[in-house]
């Protein structure tokens, strides 16, 4: 009697093991056909690489459909993920120059998003969840740790210095607000 045989789990998914790069592989390509990433990147400096970054985003077509992918409500931290991998799978930046862009690119897509009047971005997936990020209900008293007075603290979601550069900094204030304005008119 023949045993039946059992399905095993790639063949459950529709996925063949053996069709996959055999290890040491990329080794054996052309040094003259290099991936954009195994070049020298085209930023060394953070200042410089965040500058690029900005060019990019506030260019009118890109900058129409970012301000449209915030308000479907894509969340932040996902975009600036997507942005600074095409950025290095394009040779500008190293893998840990990605990873040092990733606060002030956020920071850039906050602005981007109160200059656009989109108050209700998602910053990152399962914020509504976290229970660091909820807000009290009203019978709650919140409590006084430090003894001080019942001032509440501002947020700010403005990019500060530290964050992303003096010289992008003053441009995010001059220049995109206008930018974005131009980005929703066309819209309409």
């Amino acid at each position: 009697m023949a045993e039946k045989l059992q399905q095993n789990q790639f063949d459950e998914v529709g996925v063949n093991p053996f069709n996959a790069p055999i290890p040491g592989e990329s080794l054996t390509a052309s040094p003259e056909n290099a991936k954009a990433w195994e070049t020298p990147p085209e930023y060394t400096n953070e200042d410089e690489a965040m500058m690029a970054v900005y060019m990019v985003l506030t260019e009118q077509s890109t900058l129409r459909g970012l301000i449209e992918i915030i308000s479907d409500g894509i969340a932040l931290d996902e975009l600036a993920q997507v942005i600074l991998y095409k950025g290095y799978t394009e040779g500008k930046y190293t893998p840990d120059m990605m990873l040092m862009l990733a606060e002030p690119t956020i920071y850039l897509l906050i602005a981007i998003a109160d200059y656009a009047e989109i108050k209700d971005y998602t910053l990152y997936e399962g914020e509504d969840d976290d229970p660091d990020t909820e807000i009290p209900d009203d019978n709650i008293t919140p409590v006084d740790m430090d003894g001080e007075t019942d001032e509440v603290e501002e947020v700010r979601t403005e990019p500060e210095e530290s964050s992303v550069g003096s010289s992008l900094l003053s441009r995010i204030k001059k220049e995109l607000p206008s930018k974005v304005e131009e980005a929703t008119q066309g819209e309409e």
